[in-house]
């Protein structure tokens, strides 16, 4: 963890990795059922996905906590009952916890167990995020226009925005980031 200014005012990423032992992925997935509602109960808690493994053979999860900024996550992550719950995972899990925070745009571009020396290039950086941008602006703008036309131009604009932003940074940049990989980040 760090102790920029950046880092402790903004929004922060914490990726989780664990890669669950053979047979036990029933038993861990009732631990995330546990362990996530005490991390929403935490000030500052914005949400978590959980990236399940798709392949046979991989057992990795991943979990990504958004906390609003630096000092509310570092709570959570030393938290008691963070810690108890971490022992309770301990028989389920290969090896010990991969813990990984991350603060700003570079966070849609970094997955779990893939840690990037350098982040992408700044143009494929945008060009995937304008790819993002484009492709929500067209689907929301559809669906919201219809609904938002009785309300002030400028209000239209900071709630489709507004909903953009959200679902670019929880949903469709993971996504892209999986997509396009290999160009990101080529050999």
């Amino acid at each position: 963890m760090t102790n920029s200014i950046s880092a402790e005012s903004y929004h922060v990423t914490a990726v989780i990795a664990h890669s669950v032992k053979r047979n036990l992925e029933k038993e861990y997935e009732d631990w995330l059922r546990g362990i996530v509602p005490v991390a929403k109960s935490f000030d500052g808690h914005l949400g978590v996905q959980i990236l399940r493994p798709h392949l046979e053979e991989n057992t990795e999860y991943v979990i990504v906590l958004h906390f609003d900024h630096h000092q509310n996550l570092k709570r959570w992550l030393e938290s008691e009952e963070r810690h108890k719950w971490i022992e309770l995972v301990q028989p389920l899990i290969q090896q010990p916890e991969n813990v990984q925070v991350l603060t700003g745009l570079e966070t849609w571009f970094e997955l779990p167990k893939r840690p990037q020396k350098y982040p992408p290039k700044r143009y494929k950086i945008a060009l995937i995020t304008w790819l993002g941008v484009l492709f929500l602006s067209l689907v929301v703008g559809r669906i919201l226009n219809p609904l938002l036309e009785p309300l002030p131009w400028l209000l239209k604009q900071i709630i489709t925005s507004g909903l953009i932003v959200w679902l670019l940074a929880y949903f469709l940049m993971p996504q892209l980031t999986r997509l396009f990989y290999r160009w990101l980040y080529p050999k």
